[in-house]
């Protein structure tokens, strides 16, 4: 009887022990695919001075490499959950992983700017597809209480190091070949995919539509606008701003005409991506606009900033990495700050004040020279900067969330991450386009109206004028972002209704999971199927 006894609760150790396995395999397979989606917005970041030459590109198409990534991105983002939802969260999540290494393999063979951009723009559908079916995943995979919360715990720490490590691995990989900044994810993507089927349980798909027509609305809509910001910039061998071209016009105006068909989609829809009601309430509106911009003033921060190091400086990639350590730091420390101030003050003084300090750290930038130093000149507003971004990002996310009902606590923080990526890649367009305006003038009075030469063959006071008109253009696109930020602490302060007794207090939060688009699963929560049960 006891020799049973003992058996029995052996075999239970194993199967307690081999549920344990499985499930820390899980939390594997999901983070490392929400590492990668993360890291790869910034990843490549560091590489671009050594792209751009490698492949080709001219000055005013470079921002593409990182606008098609975040446009596919956050344009099919809650297409992406909803395909999740309908088809299993499972099949979806490696038919994602699989993409996006497919997509980083194109991208490290490339040998040309179209090649690259194509890549990028498929590594943003397989992340649009990856990275919602990843969150959904936890509520299918892990069980309710410590472990799920645990697996959440890492889930968002992979998050906020995403970017962190995004800037040092792609300093030490660059320093290699910038290649291998796509070509990592190749067998972290392919293990995934071949793991995931063993290691991670299927969800039961459900009935629905897509709403393809309002993802392709919004997708193209965006796609037409960053395009037309692009071209508006001019070019190396066209001479002025081409603002007044027919191509600038009808890119911007179809990007409008597709922005409104989109939301005349949503409107009509049955089970619609975005439920438009969520944009009514005038806080969220507030921190969804507010997030918008400062998405933008940070991707274009990382953006010029780094090219500055590297080109103007003439610090290697890795040294760039590095550079922005103090960054990542003061950032995570804010945040914390930021968490603490937001349960004494209300939310628009927090927000507001770190409006403020971002505008402060990007205008202290637009005072740079071609011959500045980075302890003087770039370590002093990043602290600043950093600071700024932690407090707005803490309080706007709490803000975007207040009051929603549990049914859609999901949907309204996937739409908050799309309006991260959206705001990224419309900032570095409008941004890029006066940078690179600026630029381009600057280089060509500098050079007495001649051509610009080819980097191999500049001589050394060529190469100093194209330092000095970069820095030109930077300091240009740095005064710009301030004077936004600067509108930013306006619109926040008086916008925010929320009170902090009402922050500390809010019930509307979901006890439930989320699907992939961020709407509840079923324990505990009840979807919003149509705008007919919403009372629209």
């Amino acid at each position: 009887m006891s020799a049973d006894l003992t058996d029995s609760s052996d075999e239970d150790s194993a199967a307690d022990e081999h549920g344990r396995r499985r499930l820390g395999m899980a939390l594997v397979l999901i983070s490392t695919v929400q590492l990668m989606v993360v890291l790869d917005a910034t990843i490549v970041t560091i590489a671009l001075p050594r792209l751009r030459t490698d492949l080709g590109f001219a000055p005013e198409n470079v921002s593409w490499v990182l606008t098609s990534y975040s446009v596919a991105f956050g344009g099919l983002l809650l297409l992406g959950g909803r395909l999740g939802d309908l088809v299993g969260r499972r099949r979806v999540f490696v038919l994602g992983s699989a993409l996006f290494a497919v997509a980083s393999l194109l991208g490290g063979v490339a040998t040309n700017p179209g090649w690259m951009i194509v890549s990028r723009g498929l590594q943003g559908v397989g992340a649009a597809m990856a990275a919602p079916a990843a969150l959904a995943l936890i509520s299918t995979t892990f069980p309710a209480g410590p472990q799920r919360n645990r697996a959440m715990g890492v889930y968002a720490a992979m998050s906020g190091l995403g970017s962190t490590v995004g800037l040092l691995l792609g300093g030490v990989l660059t320093e290699l070949s910038w290649r291998l900044t796509f070509l990592i994810n190749v067998p972290l993507g392919i293990a995934v995919a071949l793991l995931a089927p063993r290691f991670l349980a299927e969800s039961n798909p459900k009935r629905g539509s897509f709403d393809l027509v309002g993802a392709l609305a919004a997708t193209v809509g965006l796609v037409s606008l960053v395009y037309g910001f692009t071209h508006a910039s001019g070019g190396t061998a066209g001479g002025g701003s081409r603002w007044s071209e027919p191509e600038t016009m009808i890119a911007l105006g179809a990007g409008v005409l597709f922005l409104v068909v989109f939301i005349l989609v949503e409107r009509r829809s049955i089970g619609p991506l975005l439920p438009l009601h969520i944009l009514r309430e005038r806080t969220r509106a507030t921190s969804y606009f507010a997030m918008l911009i400062v998405a933008a003033a940070m991707y274009s921060f990382f953006l010029y900033l780094s090219q500055y190091a590297q080109d103007v400086m003439d610090y290697s990639a890795l040294q760039t990495g590095i550079a922005f350590l103090p960054f990542a730091v003061f950032m995570m420390g804010a945040s914390q700050l930021a968490s603490s101030l937001v349960s004494r003050f209300d939310p628009r003084w927090v927000a507001g004040s770190g409006a403020l300090l971002g505008a402060a750290g990007m205008y202290w930038y637009s005072m740079l020279q071609a011959d500045s130093t980075y302890w003087a000149n770039l370590f002093p507003p990043m602290i600043v900067a950093a600071t700024g971004f932690a407090l707005m990002f803490i309080s706007l996310t709490l803000t975007a969330v207040h009051g929603v009902d549990a049914n859609e606590q999901g949907v309204t923080s996937a739409v908050l991450n799309s309006m991260q990526q959206v705001g990224g890649a419309l900032g570095i367009a409008v941004l890029s386009t006066i940078g690179v305006r600026e630029l381009l003038d600057k280089q060509a009075e500098l050079l007495g109206g001649a051509p610009p030469p080819s980097s191999e063959g500049a001589t050394p006071q060529q190469d100093r004028f194209y330092e000095i008109a970069f820095t030109a253009g930077a300091t240009q696109a740095f005064l710009v972002v301030s004077v936004m930020l600067l509108a930013t602490a306006l619109v926040v302060v008086f916008g925010l209704r929320i009170k902090r007794a009402e922050l500390s207090t809010d019930g509307g939060g979901s006890t439930g999971g989320s699907h992939g688009d961020g709407r509840p699963d079923d324990s505990g929560a009840v979807e919003h199927d149509s705008a007919a049960e919403r009372g629209e």
